[in-house]
């Protein structure tokens, strides 16, 4: 016996149509590429959605069409999010952070009909516009009159383009399983793959996101993604505040930590989101401007092992900070190290340790660690796995990329995410590190995670990775490469030392390296494939 109930696809556009009708006076405001700031409502931006639709009508846009955006978290890369994939066509969002040969490839394999860029990425398009899809016609996203005087094959600004067209539009409706959004991985280990999520899975994990132990927004939030929309979807965010009410704060190119403190207060920022890299540089600029945030209360990191000491230096200036996993793969969110009721009495370090985790799942995915074997281990804290992830908003394969797609997926679902974890009694699952990042010495395991988040607790340590080093007779070695915080020096002894009351002596780096500053990926992660190289030939003190 089936349910008497009705049957409404989840569409994208329902979100944008709900905000405007529920919550059309609460703001979008966003600093803008020029430097200003833009401001308008949920209902505004609708209303200019539907404009936009009708111009990708008119240009000969169709369902299944991929359209690119190059551009930061602006208002009108919102509107982008809603104008193409509510009429059927695929947004697809390019991180310009990417290498140039990178970004060709993408381009090329997504065939992108319209690419809408920045004025910010104009260099960048210069560069490769003669290597991408001769039919590919360029907007871009600027106030009419803007274009470029340089040779470009410019269709229109983005302001005229949407102008002339009227909003009176009614959003189609079609298969929840259709296409919405493409997001590339970014290509570390490989050709970039394209994540091809869809109108259901979107709105599924908008859903997810939004429960009290995920990221859990309200219409009482003032929520900043300084996340990139050009990456996994700036983490669902632009779906999630329209979806529950929030006032939507768009930080723009100005990323920085001083440029990030005056944002969050002048628009009484309550919520904001980010990688480690940005949050260390805001809490460096708030310890040396000697600055407190008026209203910003909880902040979630993710695309990187959150150190203790990181969720302690928050805690001090009275921020709140979450950690969260997932991946580009996974819509991205995952798990988030919420504490349960059980914690509430420890003591502070004790809820640090939980809250390094990287979290319990989010209702919807499935965690399992398997031996190399393909067993499943218990869930005992203690077990090494790798990690594999189920569930209706992860991918089932890669943009057309078979041979990607059979090596990542199971037949019946389970994503291999290449992380090796473990996952204790209450779910909390914890990275231990990359498949290929962790250290094997003497037939023993070593974490590079663990030394660095412990490495980043000394005070003159800004940054630290740990990349294995050959050694003769133990197979591989740790070294510690640290960024010091300016003016500092840190001394290899001091690190060691430092870290000697916290590993056993086989654990401990063999040698510690300085550097200016470490090399991350486009998506802000430490680039150990680049320090592998740089210190492929690092003679160890005893070798």
């Amino acid at each position: 016996m089936l349910g008497l109930m009705s049957e409404r696809p989840l569409l994208i556009s329902t979100i944008i149509t709900h905000a405007a009708t529920y919550h059309r006076d609460a703001e979008i405001v966003s600093r803008t590429v020029e430097g200003g700031i833009h401001r308008y409502t949920y209902g505004e931006a609708e209303r200019r959605a539907k404009r936009l639709a009708r111009a990708l009508l008119r240009l000969g846009v169709k369902p299944g069409d991929r359209v690119g955006t190059l551009a930061w978290n602006t208002f009108r890369h919102f509107e982008l999010y809603y104008g193409i994939s509510g009429i059927g066509a695929v947004c697809h969002t390019i991180n310009p952070r990417l290498f140039d040969d990178q970004i060709v490839y993408i381009v090329n394999h997504a065939e992108d009909r319209v690419l809408f860029v920045d004025a910010t990425f104009l260099p960048l398009l210069e560069r490769l516009a003669s290597q991408l899809p001769a039919d590919c016609k360029f907007v871009l996203l600027a106030e009419e009159g803007g274009l470029p005087a340089k040779q470009l094959p410019m269709l229109a600004s983005y302001e005229r383009l949407v102008e002339d067209e009227d909003e009176d539009f009614e959003w189609p409706e079609f298969d929840e399983r259709t296409a919405a959004s493409l997001c590339y991985t970014s290509g570390t280990t490989g050709r970039p793959k394209g994540a091809l999520y869809s109108h259901r899975s979107t709105v599924l994990h908008t859903f997810g996101i939004s429960l009290p132990d995920a990221i859990s927004i309200s219409a009482g939030d003032v929520v900043c993604p300084v996340v990139p929309m050009f990456h996994a979807s700036a983490w669902g965010i632009p779906y999630a505040a329209p979806m529950n009410g929030a006032k939507l704060v768009m930080p723009g190119p100005r990323l920085d930590g001083a440029s990030l403190y005056e944002l969050f207060e002048a628009e009484g920022v309550t919520y904001s989101l980010g990688v480690p890299t940005v949050w260390l540089g805001f809490e460096a600029y708030l310890s040396t401007a000697r600055v407190r945030c008026s209203t910003l209360q909880r902040v979630l990191s993710g695309g990187a092992a959150v150190a203790p000491a990181m969720i302690e230096a928050f805690a001090r200036h009275g921020i709140d900070m979450r950690q969260g996993w997932g991946m580009t793969e996974m819509s991205p969110l995952g798990t988030t190290a919420a504490l349960k009721a059980k914690h509430r009495g420890l003591d502070p370090k004790a809820r640090v340790s939980v809250l390094t985790k990287q979290g319990r799942p989010v209702f919807g995915v499935e965690l399992r660690i398997v031996d190399d074997t393909g067993e499943t281990q218990p869930h005992d804290g203690k077990s090494l796995g790798e990690l594999l992830v189920r569930g209706p908003w992860i991918v089932s394969g890669y943009f057309e990329d078979a041979e990607a797609s059979a090596a990542a997926v199971e037949k019946d679902g389970w994503f291999h995410t290449g992380d090796v974890a473990t996952i204790d009694p209450d779910g909390y699952m914890q990275i231990v590190d990359r498949r290929k990042d962790v250290i094997k010495s003497g037939g023993e395991w070593i974490s590079s995670i663990d030394l660095e988040n412990a490495a980043i607790a000394h005070a003159d340590v800004a940054e630290a990775a740990v990349i294995a080093v050959s050694h003769p007779r133990w197979g591989e070695r740790p070294l510690l490469i640290v960024a010091p915080r300016p003016g500092c020096r840190p001394g290899r002894d001091d690190l060691i030392t430092h870290l000697a009351g916290q590993f056993p002596r086989w654990m401990l780096p063999d040698d510690v390296a300085i550097v200016d500053e470490l090399p991350h990926t486009a998506t802000g992660k430490v680039m150990k494939t680049r320090l592998r190289e740089m210190f492929a030939e690092h003679s160890l003190p005893d070798c």
